[in-house]
C-alpha cells in the first residue's frame, strides 16, 4: 500500500514540476558520468532529480547562500548512484547541509581508551547515520574536473552503505548478489591497496581509501562513476561487484563513447 502511494505521489510531482531545459543541459553536460548515459537514462535521471529536490531539504549553513542551480548540481550527482535503484534508497534521512568550505563539526566521540574527545578535523563532507549529508561547496565544485574525486558521490555512497547500520563497506546487497564473493573481493582489494600505498605504487584510487573498508567502498564508488576504466584496470573484480550493486556499467559506456565514429 505504501509503495503504491509513493508511486502515485511521484507521478503527481512529475506532472506538476519540471526542470529548466537550459539549466539541465548546462549542468548535465559538465558531468562525464551523465554524458555517458543514453537519452532514456538521462530522462530517468532528470525525473529522479525533480523528486529528490522535492523530497530532500538542501540547506546552506550560516550565511552561505545556495541557488537553484547549485542545488540541482548536487541532486544530479546524488541521483547518479540510484539511477537504477530508485529514490527509496535514500528514504531514511531528509537533509543535505552545505557549507561554503571545509568545516569542523567539533563532534565528541569516545577514543580507544574510553575517553571522550572532540573532533577538530576539517572535512569536505560527512554522512551521518539516519541523519544529514554535509558537504563543502568548494569541494562540490571540483566535480567538473573529472579526476576521479567526487565528494557528493563519496558521501552518498556512505548513505547507501548505512542502510543496514554503520558504514562498514558492506551495504545491503541485492538478492542476486553473493555476500561471500563481495566480502572476499573487497577484502583482497583493500589489503592490496594498503600494500601498494606502503610501497608507493599507483593504484588508481585515492590513498584515503585505506582509512577503512567503509572509505574504500566510498572512494571506489567515486572512481566507478568518474573514471571507471581506472577501476577496471586496477581492481576489475571490485568494478564487477559495484556494477552489480549499482546496476550500472559505466566502463562499457566509456568504451562506446571513445569508439563512437565521427559524424
Amino acid at each position: 500500500m505504501l509503495k503504491a502511494f509513493r508511486a502515485w505521489r511521484h507521478r503527481r510531482l512529475l506532472a506538476k514540476y519540471s526542470l529548466d531545459d537550459g539549466l539541465w543541459q548546462r549542468l548535465s553536460s559538465r558531468l562525464v558520468f551523465v554524458t555517458r548515459l543514453s537519452e532514456s537514462e538521462q530522462a530517468r535521471l532528470r525525473e529522479l532529480c525533480v523528486l529528490f529536490l522535492h523530497e530532500k531539504q538542501i540547506n546552506a549553513a550560516g550565511d552561505f547562500v545556495l541557488d537553484h542551480e547549485m542545488k540541482l548540481g548536487i541532486a544530479i550527482q546524488a541521483c547518479i548512484l540510484i539511477l537504477n535503484l530508485g529514490l527509496d534508497s535514500y528514504d531514511d534521512w531528509v537533509e543535505v547541509i552545505v557549507y561554503p568550505d571545509e568545516f569542523i563539526p567539533r563532534q565528541e566521540y569516545m577514543n580507544e581508551h574510553g575517553l571522550m574527545q572532540t573532533d577538530h578535523h576539517a572535512y569536505a563532507g560527512q554522512a551521518w547515520l539516519r541523519g544529514p549529508v554535509i558537504l563543502s561547496w568548494s569541494n562540490v565544485e571540483t566535480a567538473w574536473r573529472h579526476d576521479g574525486a567526487n565528494v557528493v558521490i563519496h558521501e552518498f555512497a556512505h548513505k547507501l552503505d548505512m542502510r543496514n547500520g554503520d558504514a562498514d563497506g558492506f551495504p545491503s546487497l541485492h538478492a542476486d548478489m553473493n555476500r561471500e564473493r563481495w566480502t572476499q573481493t573487497f577484502t583482497q582489494a583493500y589489503e592490496d591497496l594498503c600494500w601498494r600505498l606502503r610501497r608507493g605504487e599507483p593504484s588508481g584510487l585515492d590513498d584515503y581509501a585505506c582509512e577503512s573498508p567503509a572509505e574504500f567502498f566510498a572512494v571506489a564508488s567515486e572512481v566507478f562513476f568518474e573514471c571507471p576504466e581506472l577501476l577496471v584496470e586496477n581492481y576489475p573484480e571490485v568494478y564487477s561487484q559495484l556494477s552489480m550493486f549499482y546496476r550500472q556499467d559505466p566502463a562499457s559506456k566509456e568504451l562506446a563513447v571513445q569508439w563512437e565514429p565521427a559524424q
